[in-house]
């Protein structure tokens, strides 16, 4: 978000609290993506981090293709425009609807996860009469430290594991109906160090070959995940792009002359739309507890749970700022930034360096396109999903409006109108 933003508008306008996506920033990350890295590899936005319609748009325009795991995502995919060749379907415990809406879809292709899902996708190809293109995750048996949150390597939910894979045999001619067509695999997440994706993806195009060696399919697809991160936190650093690129690109090119026809993909949530959200919130009362100093705003954690540091051992803030007013030459002091839930975890950020706070104050928690209402309780004690607003040059628009009281409690009244005896 630039300093230039007028902050108290758009609280008077929309409200608080509420996500506000820039989306020059959307536009400008898809872009020095692209650009720095190889142009055969196909960059595709994990909907899981931020599923708003609009978001995919830009970044879709930009040349983003989807990687979804529901039928709202693969509905939201195709909403906007992403063509059925550049959907892929992730997910270790996919329904059958969901199974049977990629087959009628005629998306890319199904990652399966397990040698039962094989099977089960196998049965509703050949319902369907068709024969449906498949990746093959691959839980590996090598992970690189440096991923705040490892995916491989150890006993996973996701995937089959490596000594599974390579030991198989007969397993496209098992399954008629599928086209058993390359490897997925997605080794970490938060990835800061530009050698440890390279280092994830050396391993991963190795281990593609031998798969598809040993099964005797043609390596027509590989995904090597991606996990490129963002800091929040003091003491990270941001993700060197240029200097992924140096290392990442004469690797694709050497696999690319072995493999000229294979399809090349990167997934990127996070790394993609982190940067360009702002969770807006109103201070509504201050106080002081034991002579700490308290912010209790309209935000909080059932909003924005990645604020409360889950999957981090210790407890880190992300930033935050005081938007809406110039506080240049106030006294600071470090505030605990709270939220309205009747929990003492909804806490926002502990001892953050503010200046002299009160209420109708605005504040900012930085870095959060990703992971905000997507990952969070927004149902908990029943205040429901806030507002998401959309930046561009042309002004601001309302992408997804707050729910009232009467939208969350609709589904219960009209439970009650369907009670048979």
């Amino acid at each position: 978000m630039t300093d230039t933003t007028d902050w108290r508008t758009i609280a008077d306008t929309y409200g608080t609290p509420a996500y506000i996506y820039d989306g020059g920033l959307l536009e400008g990350r898809i872009a020095d993506t692209r650009r720095a890295l190889h142009p055969a590899l196909d960059i595709f936005f994990s909907l899981k981090s931020n599923p708003n319609p609009a978001v995919l748009a830009l970044l879709h325009a930009g040349g983003a293709k989807a990687e979804v795991c529901s039928l709202a995502e693969l509905r939201i995919a195709r909403s906007v425009g992403v063509a059925v060749d550049d959907i892929i379907f992730l997910g270790p415990g996919k329904s059958a609807a969901e199974l049977t809406a990629c087959v009628r879809e005629g998306i890319y292709a199904v990652v399966c996860e397990s040698l039962q899902e094989l099977d089960r996708l196998d049965a509703v190809a050949a319902e369907h009469g068709v024969r449906q293109r498949v990746m093959l995750r691959v839980n590996p048996a090598f992970s690189v430290s440096g991923s705040r949150l490892t995916m491989g390597g150890k006993p996973r939910q996701f995937g089959i594991d490596e000594e599974v894979v390579l030991g198989e045999t007969g397993l496209a001619g098992r399954h008629p109906h599928l086209d058993i067509a390359g490897v997925h695999v997605y080794s970490g997440t938060r990835i800061l160090d530009a050698d440890v994706v390279v280092k994830n993806t050396e391993y991963t195009l190795d281990l593609a070959e031998r798969v598809a060696a040993k099964l005797g399919i043609s390596l027509d697809v590989v995904d090597f995940g991606g996990g490129l991160g963002v800091p929040y936190f003091d003491g990270e650093h941001e993700l060197d792009l240029e200097a992924l690129a140096l290392a990442l690109n004469p690797l694709l090119d050497k696999f690319r002359a072995a493999h000229p026809t294979t399809r090349l993909i990167m997934e990127s949530g996070r790394y993609l739309t982190a940067d360009a959200g702002t969770y807006l919130m109103e201070v509504r009362y201050t106080k002081e507890s034991m002579g700490e100093p308290f912010a209790v705003t309209d935000g909080g954690t059932h909003h924005h749970m990645a604020a409360v540091g889950i999957g981090s051992f210790v407890k880190r803030n992300f930033p935050i700022d005081l938007l809406g007013r110039d506080a240049t030459g106030e006294g600071r002091r470090p505030w605990t930034i709270t939220g309205p839930l009747c929990t003492p975890n909804d806490t926002v950020g502990k001892k953050v360096d503010l200046p002299e706070l009160r209420p109708g104050d605005l504040l900012g928690v930085r870095r959060s396109g990703a992971y905000g209402p997507s990952a969070s309780p927004v149902l908990f004690l029943s205040h429901g999903h806030p507002a998401e607003v959309l930046l561009t040059g042309e002004g601001s628009r309302l992408l997804r409006a707050r729910d009232t009281t009467d939208d969350l409690l609709a589904p219960y009244l009209s439970a009650d109108d369907t009670t048979t005896n």
